[in-house]
């Protein structure tokens, strides 16, 4: 039988993730207390400013325990919250992890997700400096709350669009909400882990390297990442801006995997593209100048797609899509919803 939390008891588990911290982690800039103590410790940096988020992570709402191993499920919950920092053009320091843990938890299973934890924090020299644990009879969850930072004066917000801006999009959105599909289309025999799509959902990857790579350039007006879904989330920052936008239908990214996976499913892929999804790409809105520059630079980074998808507009006029045929619809701009019916 595996070695249990009921086995090693509270202290005994932190214990472990303290020296696997140490041992596997990096050493935290400006730390000057870290696990061990009733709170942590650091000296901000002068010149910057501290950008601080958290967000959760819980078994059957947010992920499918079977289908996903713990070391991707701890990779999946920080690149959702580094991803929050990179939109605002910052980079991840410190995190916070607090786990709700069934006594039947493998301690194997605790130190893989802390593995998963770390490789998203150590490429940023970001560190784990505290947490917490509690019990959970009704399933496992994750609180991560991190620090991050930016230059005064760099921070790039949602609520800075100006009409006339050009709407960027990165990547392929769309692609976790079919990978979670075709996940609860699978049959019981079947084996999706290794599907693109699966990928995407299972370990999306965050843009926090191209975000700050934007926010320190200066091209952008305003940005926000997509973990609500493109409409969703072009929806926040035109409610934050007070602007609209018109999109257009044919400069959607569709990847092929998606098309692929669309045809299989029976769904449109361009609504896969606009609807609810677990992406972490980046909305990104400039002045249309700046439009070859940002394409330069992040293709610098990556080789990732940087798709002009529309315009922003009037705030009268909401959020538009210019079909093929050339007429326009009006599109709702509601998001993921936790408390939806």
């Amino acid at each position: 039988m595996p070695e249990t939390l009921a086995d090693v008891g509270e202290f005994g588990l932190i214990d472990r993730i303290n020296k696997l911290v140490q041992r596997e982690g990096v050493e935290a800039p400006r730390l000057s207390l870290g696990i061990g103590d009733d709170a942590a410790c650091f000296r901000p940096q002068d010149g910057y400013e501290l950008l601080i988020t958290c967000d959760c992570v819980v078994e059957g709402r947010h992920y499918l325990p079977k289908h996903i191993d713990p070391q991707d499920l701890g990779r999946r919950s920080m690149a959702l919250n580094i991803s929050d920092i990179g939109a605002m053009g910052g980079q991840p320091l410190y995190a916070l992890i607090s786990l709700g843990l069934k006594n039947d938890t493998p301690i194997a299973d605790v130190e893989a997700m802390y593995l998963g934890f770390l490789s998203e924090l150590n490429p940023f020299e970001a560190s784990i400096i505290g947490g917490n644990l509690t019990k959970s009879g009704n399933g496992l969850f994750i609180d991560i709350t991190l620090i991050g930072e930016v230059e005064i004066g760099k921070m790039i917000r949602r609520s800075t669009a100006k009409k006339g801006d050009a709407i960027l999009i990165t990547g392929y959105p769309g692609q976790a909400a079919l990978g979670l599909e075709l996940l609860l289309h699978a049959g019981a025999d079947e084996d999706w882990s290794d599907h693109p799509l699966v990928r995407a959902y299972n370990t999306p990857t965050h843009r926090a390297w191209e975000g700050r790579a934007v926010a320190q350039a200066g091209y952008a007006t305003a940005m926000i990442d997509t973990s609500d879904g493109l409409l969703g989330d072009l929806g926040h920052l035109c409610e934050e801006s007070g602007v609209g936008a018109l999109l257009i239908q044919e400069k959607l990214p569709v990847s092929d995997d998606l098309i692929e996976a669309s045809e299989q499913l029976d769904k449109d892929p361009y609504h896969a593209v606009l609807g609810e999804s677990d992406d972490y790409e980046l909305i990104i809105t400039c002045e249309p100048e700046n439009v070859g520059r940002i394409r330069d630079l992040l293709n610098s980074l990556n080789k990732n797609p940087v798709s002009e998808v529309g315009t922003v507009t009037d705030a009268s006029d909401g959020i538009r899509l210019t079909l093929p045929d050339g007429t326009t619809q009006a599109m709702a701009s509601s998001g993921w919803d936790h408390f939806a019916k």
